[in-house]
């Protein structure tokens, strides 16, 4: 029986595990990596669209996406495209 496991193991003869060499471990990429290109964020907006003053933080009048300094500005500019229409 001895001679049989010998026999055996020489047969399927166990070899170590060989280890990638460190130039096979760094492939160089010929593809660049693609990395989503950051778009500049929105900027805030500072003044009215109708008389041009800096809005104030506790003054605000917001209406369609949009800050003006109060409603009358805002009543400005809402009639304008309507007069240019006509």
């Amino acid at each position: 029986m001895a001679q049989e496991k010998e026999a055996q193991s020489e047969s399927n003869p166990v070899q170590p595990e060989t280890q990638p060499t460190p130039q096979e471990e760094k492939k160089p990429t010929s593809q660049p990596t693609s990395q989503p290109i950051p778009q500049p964020a929105p900027e805030k907006q500072t003044n009215c669209l109708a008389c041009k003053k800096p809005l104030q933080k506790l003054k605000v009048y917001y209406r369609n996406g949009k800050f003006y300094c109060n409603k009358r500005c805002w009543e400005k500019v809402a009639k304008k495209p309507k007069e240019e229409k006509e």
